[in-house]
């Protein structure tokens, strides 16, 4: 029986998991999206995709168009036939014309349990949330943005002290294992049953803009604790100090009495307790601007932070 033709669209090392496994699972992969090469870590050096590194090193063909939007744009990939279009947080809109284009249609990877979080930043948008689990959906696409039929759902739950980077890399790899599924089915039966998704319960998860990041400390302790762990790794979540900006990279909710937002309530060898509009956050990793990772306790020694000190207030 001939191999399924897979052609396959993502860009981070989320959608490099899945294409891995796809892969490994002995598909036959003759052309691949992902977006163009940019600069990327301190130096700002351009950088491939990690989409892009796993393509070319198993010499596949590869397309990085700037956009889809013009029939120029489209024509190279048109000109390959497919019989499906596998799509893992690729980064471009895909037009009806290209979603025609497979045999099959196009199958989404998105790492959320549909109709929540549909859109770009799910993960994030699901530890901001506090939800007790999120998971893998493998779609169907259509026109609409993360509204197609649903094919297969994943549960994942979300442990207690998750962050972005350690959920990704679990979604990652349920991502992975569930489109080798969903592939081996459409290959055995030449078809895949989908269930359309209810209006109810749709939530929409925009892209995190670094704005976001920046910590309100009349929030309360548990909403601060969860946008440190849903802005990590990227862009890290941050305040300031005396008029600097620092990130905090590690922190915990704790119980305090109401002290002024922002108040340092305590700092001890292992930490800095700072007061929120309900209960305090223990700081035990920050980064000063320009400086790298550090205890909260150094950064404090180094700043000769006392008890009373302020950190800043969000406007």
């Amino acid at each position: 029986m001939a191999r399924l033709r897979v052609g396959f669209a993502g860009t981070p090392p989320f959608a490099a998991q899945s294409l891995r496994a796809i892969l490994g699972a002995g598909f036959d992969v003759p052309l691949v999206l992902t977006q163009p090469d940019r600069p990327s870590g301190r130096g700002l050096n351009v950088q491939p995709s990690a989409v892009k590194t796993v393509a070319s090193a198993h010499g596949i063909e590869i397309l990085q168009p700037a956009s889809l939007k013009g029939e120029a744009d489209r024509a190279p990939l048109l000109a390959v036939t497919l019989d499906v279009l596998v799509v893992a947080a690729y980064g471009l809109i895909l037009p009806p014309a290209v979603l025609a284009w497979p045999r099959h249609g196009g199958l989404n990877v998105h790492a959320s349990l549909l109709p929540r979080w549909r859109g770009a930043a799910p993960i994030q948008h699901a530890i901001l949330a506090g939800d007790a689990e999120t998971g893998i959906s493998i779609m169907q696409m259509d026109a609409g943005l993360d509204t197609g039929p649903v094919i297969a759902t994943h549960v994942v739950a979300i442990a207690a002290r998750e962050t972005t980077g350690t959920l990704t890399e679990k979604l990652s790899t349920e991502g992975a294992r569930a489109i080798v599924e969903a592939l081996q089915r459409l290959e055995l039966d030449g078809n895949l049953s989908a269930v359309a998704q209810p209006a109810e319960g749709a939530t929409y998860a925009g892209k995190v803009d670094r704005r976001q990041a920046e910590l309100d400390w009349r929030d309360s302790a548990s909403e601060l604790d969860r946008r440190v762990r849903a802005f990590d790794p990227v862009p890290g979540a941050f305040t300031t100090f005396a008029g600097a900006e620092v990130k905090i990279w590690d922190a915990a909710p704790v119980a305090a009495d109401a002290t002024a937002p922002g108040t340092v309530l305590a700092v001890d060898d292992e930490a800095v307790v700072v007061a929120c509009g309900d209960g305090a956050l223990r700081l035990r990793e920050v980064q000063p601007a320009g400086g790298k990772r550090m205890r909260a306790a150094a950064y404090a020694a180094g700043r000769k932070l006392t008890v009373g000190a302020r950190f800043g207030v969000a406007s």
